[in-house]
């Protein structure tokens, strides 16, 4: 499994999550504590926003405690909203285009979990990616997959919705496919430059962890896969089933329900 990080609200140096705490990020990509790998080594990557209306974008394949590119990039870059993710590969290559967070136009997107039995069915799971995103698909990645799922079915209208939808196909699918384990498991976080989203999910009773913490002196979220501070007794554990919705004002629960396939048609 991966680690990853969000952040919304005013702007901070990305060194105050990816590299400063006792338990940073990058901390996590070599200790992970809440996670079957504590080992993420199979790349990282980083989307921000600041001036323009799409992301910045920079990952790489290098464990990220040995890239120093990143080190002195969270040093010197200010943000008000970013996603940063260290891999744990489940199966796919350790390349660039495999790496989270992914983008298309102003969306980024990044993923801890697996969809079960993937490989079985990659080319009728890719047959889901609308033609007109088709050429966004660098990868070979479930996730990268879901998410183009998700851009095709309403990600700028209603982003849970299009998440319902996605999931609920992809996991219909490992199901049809006869996968004996979880069909589907999903932590994960996406933008569009303005509102920070995240979810978590399984099919079964065990969905990745998350948690969300406002922070007083930065005025901003930060959302996690596992605190970044060794006192986490200001954390929310998120519970499982659920899409948060992130402004910087005020953070809204509520269910997350994939859809089958014919609700989502």
């Amino acid at each position: 499994m991966c680690r990853w990080a969000a952040y919304l609200g005013a702007p901070i140096f990305l060194s105050e999550i990816l590299t400063a705490p006792a338990h940073s990020l990058i901390m996590q990509s070599r200790a992970a504590t809440e996670c079957k790998t504590a080992i993420n080594a199979d790349g990282f990557g980083l989307a921000w926003y600041d001036k323009r209306p799409e992301p910045g974008l920079y990952r790489d394949v290098y464990p990220a405690w040995s890239d120093p590119n990143l080190a002195a990039l969270a040093d010197q870059v200010q943000s008000p909203l970013f996603l940063a993710h260290v891999r744990a590969s489940t199966g796919t290559a350790t390349s660039r285009n495999n790496c989270h967070p992914f983008v298309q136009g102003r969306w980024s997107f990044m993923h801890n979990g697996q969809v079960g039995g993937f490989d079985q069915f990659r080319k009728s799971a890719d047959m889901l990616i609308d033609d007109a995103l088709y050429s966004a698909r660098r990868g070979a990645t479930d996730s990268e997959a879901l998410f183009l799922i998700a851009c095709g079915l309403g990600l700028d209208e209603d982003p849970r919705r299009a998440f319902e939808a996605a999931v609920g196909k992809l996991q219909w699918m490992a199901g049809r496919h006869g996968f004996a384990g979880p069909l589907i498991r999903c932590t994960a976080a996406l933008s569009d430059g303005e509102t920070l989203y995240a979810i978590r999910y399984a099919s079964d009773h065990l969905a990745p962890s998350l948690y969300y913490q406002w922070h007083d002196t930065r005025c901003g979220w930060a959302v996690v896969s596992e605190p970044y501070e060794e006192d986490a007794s200001e954390w929310h554990a998120v519970p499982a089933g659920s899409f948060c919705r992130f402004t910087k004002e005020a953070v809204e629960i509520s269910e997350f329900a994939p859809l089958q396939p014919a609700q989502a048609a």
